[in-house]
């Protein structure tokens, strides 16, 4: 084996960038993506799949509030727990499509994953993680009046809803993906995994939020041991004065010239900024290690070092 990888998905990976909606057309997004993947299992890698949820949740969260007539609407952990299930079935099945057609016969499943949040998190009180579709400004306003909503704008594209984005902490069922990773591939932490609190006596319980799934991904890839986080996304490396004259793109990152980026804010939040900061987590703790930050259809080149963004700790 070439070593073990915790690969975290981006909404490109899922959805049509077209922004079509429908299971139909996500599961022939969710089929390219698939083929990018079964070439990485292919060359020997032993992989794990974390993906974001914000579209579907967002979209998730809508039906259920437009039927509330109807049937009372699901809470939002409630609707995490759906977009795990539903995004896990489509690359579940497109994956193992394209692992057979390269004579594997590996099995693909989703855990359902609960992820564990401190409830005096601040995230709760400064909400950054985008869910659903883009919004003009003005059809924002009316969003938010109508809805009590949060909408900021987000990268310039529109404007989304924002929810509370607290950092992972812990991952109840890590021991069941441990126990299934050399025989397996295994979808985890799905949109981050279900956010829950945890009381003194043990006990569970969901809270309204997005976990952003690069933390969640980084936190898996430091408790199973990852060789490697591969952080797939919109562009093929990370750069600095991002859409200006004099956008820099960036092949390698130490961690001081990363910080110093960060602090200047050349990242976006609940864009860029997490991938960055998640990245830079996983190398700091992991000396010797590295994570990389590029686009699906790069990611075979970057795993080779020619192309994507490499955090590295020096």
């Amino acid at each position: 084996m070439m070593g073990k990888i915790v690969i975290a998905l981006g909404g490109n990976a899922l959805q049509s960038g077209k922004g079509e909606a429908t299971a139909e057309a996500q599961l022939e997004v969710v089929k390219k993506t698939c083929a990018y993947i079964a070439e990485l299992s292919d060359m020997g890698y032993e992989i794990g799949l974390v993906h974001g949820n914000g579209p579907q949740v967002g979209r998730i969260l809508l039906a259920t509030e437009a039927a509330n007539d109807i049937t009372p609407a699901m809470p939002f952990d409630v609707c995490g727990a759906m977009s795990q299930g539903y995004i896990g079935y489509h690359l579940q099945q497109a994956l193992g499509y394209e692992l057979k057609k390269r004579g594997k016969d590996t099995p693909v499943l989703t855990v359902v994953t609960q992820v564990v949040v401190d409830a005096e998190d601040p995230g709760f009180k400064d909400p950054t993680k985008p869910i659903g579709p883009f919004y003009s400004a003005e059809a924002a306003k009316a969003v938010e009046a109508e809805k009590g909503y949060v909408l900021k704008e987000d990268s310039g594209r529109g404007f989304r809803r924002v929810v509370a984005s607290p950092i992972p902490e812990d991952i109840v069922e890590i021991d069941a993906v441990r126990r299934l990773w050399d025989s397996s591939i295994v979808i985890t932490c799905g949109g981050g995994g279900i956010p829950v609190v945890r009381s003194a006596d043990g006990k569970l319980e969901g809270v309204p939020a997005v976990i952003d799934k690069d933390y969640a991904a980084e936190l898996l890839a430091e408790k199973i041991g990852a060789d490697a986080l591969m952080i797939l996304t919109e562009v093929e490396q990370v750069a600095i004065n991002f859409n200006k004259p004099n956008q820099e793109n960036l092949s390698t990152l130490d961690l001081v010239t990363a910080q110093k980026y960060v602090d200047e804010g050349q990242f976006a939040p609940g864009s860029m900024l997490p991938k960055v900061k998640a990245a830079m987590k996983f190398v700091e703790a992991n000396p010797g290690k590295k994570a990389i930050i590029t686009s699906l259809d790069k990611a075979v080149e970057a795993l080779a070092g020619n192309t994507g963004t490499v955090i590295v700790n020096k």
